[in-house]
């Protein structure tokens, strides 16, 4: 159990989802290079920076995508820290990378992958929701120990972080993807005290913003 003197330490794992992406063709990009944040993004990125300037930040982990290192950079200006990658944070695995899948008109128009859509509590079109909450939740054990006793931040994707909050709320990985609360630039706080999890909270810094950003197929 991690320890700050004879106590256990109080520390806390902040999940912190990307900016908006330069999409206009709203492409679902997944794992695909080359996506970027918007301006909007950036500026998403600038007021989850300002939201955790006063916090006890030691630890800064990010994704490997572009997007996830680019919201990162305010954060590791700010607290004057590395960010360290860690491919465990990045996003989901999906069959449909690459499409313009927005809205399902996609898929209408490629009816050859309209069989990968047979299990959607697996899900059958990509990395199993299971397998994605594993991986994630290992990132936030590591980046628990490295923060003991402070604070740390991973920047991640939607479906990592809705994922890994479903499993260690005891819930049904089985959802309704429209319903997921991890907006842009959002905020999950795990705190914990040692080993225990005492409370998952949720933010929204740049909710100012989310109104401006366009919707796409991206996460």
């Amino acid at each position: 159990m991690s320890t700050l003197g004879d106590s256990p330490a109080r520390t806390v794992v902040h999940l912190l989802r990307h900016g908006e992406v330069d999409n206009p063709g709203h492409i679902l990009y997944g794992r695909l290079p080359g996506y970027h944040l918007s301006d909007l993004g950036r500026r998403m990125a600038d007021l989850a920076a300002r939201h955790l300037s006063d916090h006890d930040i030691v630890h800064l982990v990010s994704s490997p995508l572009e997007r996830a290192q680019e919201t990162a950079a305010p954060l590791a200006a700010a607290h004057e820290l590395p960010v360290h990658l860690d491919e465990r944070a990045i996003e989901a695995a999906n069959d449909f990378e690459g499409m313009a899948v927005a809205g399902g008109r996609g898929l209408l128009r490629s009816p050859r992958m309209l069989p990968r859509l047979w299990n959607p509590a697996r899900p059958s079109w990509g990395e199993p929701y299971a397998a994605i909450a594993a991986r994630m939740l290992g990132a936030i054990t590591d980046a628990r120990r490295a923060a003991a006793g402070h604070e740390a931040v991973i920047v991640s994707h939607q479906s990592p972080i809705w994922m890994v909050r479903r499993r260690i709320e005891g819930k049904s990985f089985l959802h309704n993807p429209a319903r997921r609360e991890c907006a842009l630039a959002s905020l999950t706080s795990l705190t914990y005290l040692g080993d225990e999890l005492l409370s998952v909270s949720y933010s929204e810094p740049a909710a100012e913003l989310l109104p401006q950003a366009q919707t796409g197929a991206g996460a």
